[in-house]
């Protein structure tokens, strides 16, 4: 069965990426439709990190009210802890001018964004799991959707895949690539849960490194905390796939977090998900077919920024199709829009991808990691500049000051 009148824009997946670009483009007069697999609230790994630039995206969005009502921890700062529990210390405001970053649960967070989609003309279904693309001559059409009272199209000019790493529709047309992940994989595993009763400093979001890998604990809403931790597959196999062993010897064998998670008490369960590559992936992976969030790039957690690299490319995606909104499904102008957008995604985010990339390499080596906190702690200019250079500062953002 097909849908009757088709969209301007589908969107496929309903995070912080998939949903700010519909709302931006319901706002710029798009016919939308948002199409998300799980059923909302929900629980998602994630650091659950918003940094000081996505107060901006919040502002024009209209949702910093509902962010702050349910619950935003204000955090003033990131703390980088060594192994040995060298610290180094990054300021929110030099991202933003007297803004702090928020602690806020995924859950609460995506809720929020979803209701403000819906309230602004997004048509969203929930429970819409994507079966592939509708290809004719070559273009993506719109989504073959699957849901309990059975199979459905959707027709749309344009079709965007914001469904993460699983890359839903792009990963049909990029075969080559998933085989070469697959073997590039380092075989890392990333682990988050809500936790009680830790000693996580108050305004702080603070990161730990360990052989293997890295964690970050922040405060988020109901005086809960927020642990997120990736480590080698190699470990979690010889500590038998027990998340409680794994923190306990691995992730503590940071000084600062066994001093910070002693007394900690599991307030949710473990989630888990395997990881691959990082860094940038197919931008425009079939005529008619866009990708963003996490489906177009995967930037590294511990540089505070993937909320960010969300947003934002939510909205160039947002704006790049709103430039050219009154013939969107005409081919010539899907073939101009990708590469409007292509252009723009480059422009902005490349640089800090391969920065973080670099800083990636440094942070799975216990004595770089001690070093460069050393070294970066020795110098808040220096600090300063490489911790900006994980982000692109946009001045035409809110410098709004959160409380």
């Amino acid at each position: 069965m097909s849908s009757a009148k088709p969209f301007d824009v589908a969107v496929v997946g309903a995070g912080p990426a998939g949903t700010s670009a519909a709302i931006r483009l319901a706002q710029n007069g798009a016919r939308v439709l948002l199409l998300e697999e799980k059923k909302f609230p929900r629980a998602k790994l994630c650091g659950e990190f918003i940094s000081p630039e996505c107060i901006g995206h919040f502002q024009q969005l209209g949702v910093m009210g509902q962010m702050l009502s349910a619950g935003a921890n204000s955090l003033r700062e990131t703390v980088f802890y060594s192994a040995r529990g060298h610290q180094v210390a990054v300021p929110s405001e030099w991202f933003t001018s007297g803004a702090t970053a928020l602690g806020l649960s995924r859950s609460e967070m995506d809720q929020r964004l979803l209701e403000r989609a819906r309230a602004v003309g997004v048509t969203v279904l929930e429970g819409a799991h994507a079966a592939g693309p509708i290809i004719e001559n070559d273009f993506v059409r719109g989504v073959k959707v699957k849901t309990s009272a059975g199979a459905t199209e959707y027709r749309a000019g344009l079709t965007i895949d914001a469904t993460g790493r699983t890359r839903a529709l792009a990963r049909h047309f990029d075969p080559e690539s998933q085989r070469q992940s697959s073997k590039r994989r380092r075989g890392l595993v990333a682990f988050k849960a809500h936790l009680e009763n830790t000693r996580v400093a108050s305004g702080a979001c603070e990161i730990y490194f360990y052989g293997g890998g890295y964690g970050g604990l922040s405060e988020i809403e109901h005086g809960l905390s927020n642990l997120c931790f990736i480590v080698s597959a190699n470990d979690v196999r010889r500590l038998g796939s027990d998340p409680d062993r794994v923190l306990r010897e691995v992730v503590m064998k940071n000084s600062r977090a066994a001093e910070t998670l002693e007394q900690a008490r599991l307030s949710s369960a473990w989630l888990s998900v395997s990881l691959d590559s990082f860094g940038r992936r197919m931008l425009t992976p079939a005529n008619g077919l866009l990708t963003i969030g996490d489906a177009a790039s995967f930037i590294d957690p511990f540089t505070g920024s993937g909320m960010l690299m969300a947003l934002e490319s939510g909205q160039v995606v947002a704006d790049t199709i709103a430039s050219q909104l009154g013939s969107v499904g005409d081919a010539p102008t899907v073939e101009l829009i990708a590469k409007q957008y292509e252009r723009e995604y480059i422009r902005r985010f490349d640089s800090r991808l391969r920065v973080s990339g670099l800083l990636r390499r440094a942070a799975f080596v216990p004595h770089l990691a001690e070093a460069a906190i050393l070294i970066f702690g020795a110098s808040a200019h220096l600090r300063r500049k490489l911790a900006r250079a994980t982000r692109r500062a946009n001045d035409s953002q809110s410098t709004a000051s959160i409380s």
